[in-house]
């Protein structure tokens, strides 16, 4: 009877100091104190983030390695006289898709700069809130940067070592891989952000409606990467035509040859375009400035054609005729290109004010109101306006390293022109905003006078 245990009511006073709450059993407050350290535990245990950032970036630069290895291991595995054609055929394969990476990068960086100056980009494209961040098209860019050269390096070493079949299939698996992701219809990677590009350029190439601003500015993004363009479609039609990993390719005047009609018309697409939206603001506005901006699309067209009329016509006549005409055309385009850049598509009132971020930052201290970036920004677009004009000249493409290192200066040039461009467009939101706010206490100031009959 004295040994048993002995029980106590829970609200008992003795077990309760005064003014607290009732007290739980031990059991309870040993699980309760359990349960609260596991979280802290579980923390203690998972590695820094800046432990696994080096990680990341030591795997990645031993990724790098290895691939660089293995393809000039396997270039030099292949005879001197067929090492030129292997690498032109798997650059012309991989190339286009490099520069878009590069590009993706680089509108990563644009973005960076915005959101760093609180430029709401968000409202100049109208996008959603769904819309794709600086991290997220970073995250993109750099899974782009491992496939593409992984997929490349794969050509590269099945070629060399016999595997030719295998070694065809490597672009074929990512040029449908990369279709498939961007008209893939369920909610995953990005289907918003996908279904806005490909909205984007369906109004592009069907300028039915009224040309909002992402539609130009994606248009004249297009005009920078109409040599990719282009090499996209003798990549996609050596995959249709089974010519993948041969050299049937190689005789220029085949479909797929370097001397195909298709290839100015590619490279001339983007810029009648841009034509087209040009027309159709004049069509809306009727303001003679579109029709001035269309004229400067339009001197892109001879210089693309008459350079293609090389491979159609006598030497001579290329020579003492057509080739200086080629050469007047593309000064000319270059040159209006360039003063319609400074003139019309910045403000130079107002230049580098996008780069006042927010917070202290070490590129807003080198740039932001420093003279150098006028003339360094200024005299790059005029010299890389004029290297662009050997891109656009189909008879100057069999230096494909050249054209590629020109590409992506180009593709550079439209990064910084995206800038000052968006920079433009948002003061001018900003100052018809204020115009309109003006108007407005102008407007209740003259209902006041009237109702107090005061005249001024």
């Amino acid at each position: 009877m004295f040994g048993g245990h002995v029980t106590a009511p829970v609200n008992s006073p003795h077990l309760r100091k005064s003014g607290s709450r009732q007290l739980f059993s031990d059991l309870e407050s040993s699980e309760m104190k359990g349960a609260g350290s596991t979280p802290l535990s579980t923390a203690a245990m998972l590695p820094s983030p800046v432990l696994l950032w080096r990680l990341k970036v030591m795997l990645f630069f031993l990724w790098g390695f290895s691939c660089c290895k293995i393809g000039w291991d396997s270039v030099m595995r292949m005879s001197l006289d067929l090492r030129d054609l292997f690498l032109y055929e798997a650059f012309l394969y991989y190339n286009p898709l490099l520069l878009v990476t590069a590009a993706v990068w680089f509108w990563g960086a644009n973005l960076w700069v915005f959101a760093q100056s609180n430029v709401n980009y968000s409202k100049i494209f109208d996008l959603d809130q769904n819309h794709l961040t600086y991290k997220e098209i970073w995250k993109c860019a750099t899974w782009m940067t491992i496939i593409v050269p992984t997929s490349m390096t794969s050509y590269l070493y099945l070629y060399s070592h016999g595997e030719v079949s295998w070694a065809a299939s490597q672009p074929v698996l990512l040029y449908t891989a990369v279709a498939i992701i961007l008209i893939f219809p369920f909610d995953i990677f990005y289907l918003s952000s996908r279904f806005f590009l490909l909205k984007t350029l369906w109004r592009i190439v069907f300028p039915y409606q009224a040309i909002a601003f992402a539609d130009f500015f994606v248009a004249d993004i297009l005009t920078s990467m109409s040599k990719v363009a282009s090499d996209l479609e003798r990549s996609v039609c050596r995959m249709v035509h089974k010519q993948v990993a041969t050299i049937a390719w190689f005789e220029a005047d085949s479909v797929c040859g370097s001397h195909a009609i298709a290839i100015p018309i590619v490279l001339v697409l983007p810029y009648i375009f841009r034509l087209f939206q040009c027309l159709r603001q004049y069509k809306d506005n009727r303001e003679k400035t579109s029709l001035l901006n269309a004229l400067k699309y339009s001197t892109a067209v001879p210089v693309i054609f008459l350079s293609a009329l090389k491979y159609h016509v006598f030497p001579d006549s290329w020579t003492n005729f057509y080739r200086p005409l080629w050469l007047l055309s593309g000064v000319v385009n270059s040159l209006y290109s360039f003063y319609w850049d400074v003139t019309r598509d910045w403000d130079l009132s107002c230049f580098t004010r996008i780069f006042k971020f927010t917070k202290p930052h070490i590129v807003s201290q080198i740039i932001y109101g420093q003279k150098w970036v006028y003339f360094w920004v200024i005299g790059s677009n005029l010299i890389l306006r004029c290297t662009w004009t050997y891109k656009l000249s189909a008879h100057l493409r069999h230096n494909h390293l050249t054209v590629f290192a020109i590409t992506t200066l180009e593709i550079f040039r439209r990064f910084q022109w995206a800038f000052f461009r968006v920079e433009n467009e948002w003061n001018k939101m900003n100052s018809s905003k204020q115009s309109i706010q003006m108007g407005d206490v102008s407007g209740e100031e003259e209902k006041l006078l009237s109702l107090n009959n005061h005249n001024v």
